[in-house]
C-alpha cells in the first residue's frame, strides 16, 4: 500500500503523458496489487453479504484515465484509487455499496451511492418518514456512529416537497447523496491486515445500506450508472 502512495503522491506533480509512460510499469504492478486487494474486500464482506461474492475486483475499479471530454480541468489521470463493491451489480448501480477512497491525505472509507434519479431519493426520503423509529435505531446504533457521524450528503436548503419543515426529523430526509463516510489516516492504511478493519467498517454500515437498499429494490431497475470514483 506505501507505494500506491507514493505513486500517487507523484502523479500529482507530473499529471501528464510523458511522466506516467515512464512510470507505467509501477503504475501495472499497482494495479495487480488493487486487484488483490480488492478481492481481499470482496471475500471478508462476502460472509455477512452474501451477494458480493458474485463481484470480480474489475467490476468494483476505475480505470486511472480521466474522462476530459467536458472537463475544464484536462490533466489526463486521476489522483485518486476508487473502490467500489456494490452487490450484485457492481460499480455500475444505483444501489448501495462499500467505498474506499485512496488519496494522500484524503483517503476515506464509506457506504452508499450518490447522485441517484429523483425517484429513488423520493421513495427513500419516504420510507424513511414511514419507519423512523427502524431508521433511528440503526444509524444510532454505536457500532454505526462509531465510524460514521454524518448521514447523508448534499442537503436541500429546506424541507423535501410533502415534508413539513417543523417535523422532528427533517434533516434526515434533507440530503440527496445517501452516502456517509469515515476519514482515514495513511498509518491507518498502511497497517497490517488493513483490509480487516476495512470489512469491519462495511459491516457497521451494512444494516444501513439494507434498509435504504430494500426501498430501491422495490423499485427496481437498480442497475445503472453508479457516480462515486
Amino acid at each position: 500500500m506505501e507505494e500506491v502512495f507514493n505513486f500517487l503522491r507523484e502523479l500529482n506533480l507530473n499529471n501528464n503523458k510523458i511522466w506516467f509512460d515512464k512510470n507505467k510499469e509501477r503504475y501495472q504492478k499497482i494495479r495487480v496489487f488493487i486487484e488483490s486487494f480488492t478481492q481481499e474486500l470482496i471475500n471478508g464482506i462476502s460472509e455477512f453479504d452474501s451477494k458480493a461474492k458474485y463481484l470480480s475486483p474489475k467490476e468494483c475499479t476505475y480505470r486511472i484515465y480521466r474522462d476530459i471530454r467536458f472537463s475544464q480541468d484536462k490533466t489526463p489521470y486521476k489522483t485518486h484509487i476508487g473502490i467500489f463493491i456494490n452487490p450484485p451489480f457492481g460499480k455500475k448501480s444505483f444501489r448501495m455499496g462499500y467505498y474506499l477512497h485512496l488519496e494522500p491525505d484524503n483517503s476515506s472509507i464509506g457506504v452508499g451511492n450518490i447522485d441517484l434519479p429523483p425517484v429513488y431519493i423520493n421513495a427513500i426520503r419516504q420510507s424513511i418518514k414511514e419507519n423512523i423509529e427502524e431508521y433511528l435505531e440503526i444509524i444510532e446504533k454505536s457500532e454505526f456512529k462509531r465510524y460514521f457521524k454524518k448521514i447523508g450528503e448534499n442537503p436541500v436548503k429546506t424541507a423535501p416537497k410533502g415534508f413539513s419543515k417543523d417535523w422532528k426529523y427533517i434533516e434526515l430526509v434533507k440530503p440527496k447523496d445517501f452516502y456517509t463516510s469515515h476519514t482515514l489516516k495513511e498509518k491507518e492504511l498502511l497497517a497490517q491486515n488493513f483490509h480487516k478493519k476495512a470489512v469491519d467498517i462495511f459491516k457497521s454500515g451494512f444494516p444501513f445500506m439494507n434498509f435504504i437498499n430494500y426501498t430501491i429494490d422495490e423499485i427496481g431497475d437498480s442497475k445503472g450508472v453508479g457516480s462515486i470514483r
